[in-house]
């Protein structure tokens, strides 16, 4: 699956990584409903961290279509806000939560 982190690029991801990341997901849903920005911004970080470190780099200039897109590093909680389904899953489709858009 092709991941877009807005403002970075592309990333393949197997779609075997997405029950790690819908932990990391869930835990940037309670901090943001608590209203926590610091608690926020450090799972932001190692959600897109995990992302980097688990996935493959699209070159640059390849467009392919996204499975998923996550927000850049420095997105605000609001901006994320505006970035959710209102089915009110996260960013990362848990399981159980049906086909990944795109695939």
């Amino acid at each position: 699956m092709i991941v877009r982190i807005m403002g970075e690029g592309q990333v393949a991801l197997a779609e075997s990584h997405l029950a790690e990341l819908d932990k990391l997901d869930e835990e940037l849903l309670v901090e943001m409903d608590d209203g926590d920005g610091p608690g926020f911004r450090r799972t932001l970080t190692a959600l897109l961290n995990r992302v980097h470190e688990l996935g493959e780099p699209l070159p640059d200039d390849a467009l392919e279509p996204s499975d998923l897109i996550l927000p850049s590093p420095d997105a605000t909680i609001e901006e994320v806000r505006r970035l959710l389904s209102d089915d009110g899953d996260g960013l990362i489709p848990g399981p159980g939560d049906g086909p990944i858009p795109g695939t």
